[in-house]
């Protein structure tokens, strides 16, 4: 890997009806992955076995854990406990940067 300036909006860009993710850093210890979520989609409920931070570049999520529901806009974030279900889903479309550290 080398060093580069990225922008979100190259990287990934908003689809129709679609949820479209790029893959930055994969590394043992943990990835940083870019999505972009248009209007109206959602990643179902679901958990993972390591903690998460979810950052809101642009637009508004709402996020819920354990069932409670967190509402995101551009410059939130949030951290998603490791084995804690979880779900996704736009309220506006928008873009996040997920950071999963595996330790």
């Amino acid at each position: 890997m080398k060093e580069e300036v990225l922008n979100t909006k190259e990287i990934v860009e908003y689809q129709k009806d679609s949820i479209v993710s790029k893959m930055l850093i994969n590394k043992v210890l943990g990835s940083v992955t870019l999505f972009a979520f248009d209007e109206k989609q959602k990643l179902s409920e679901h958990t993972a076995p390591f903690d998460a931070l979810v950052q809101v570049l642009d637009g508004e999520a709402e996020i819920s854990i354990s069932g409670k529901k967190y509402l995101l806009k551009q410059g939130d974030f949030i951290i998603i406990p490791a084995n804690k279900p979880h779900a996704v889903k736009s309220v506006k479309k928008f873009k996040m940067i997920l950071t999963m550290i595996k330790s």
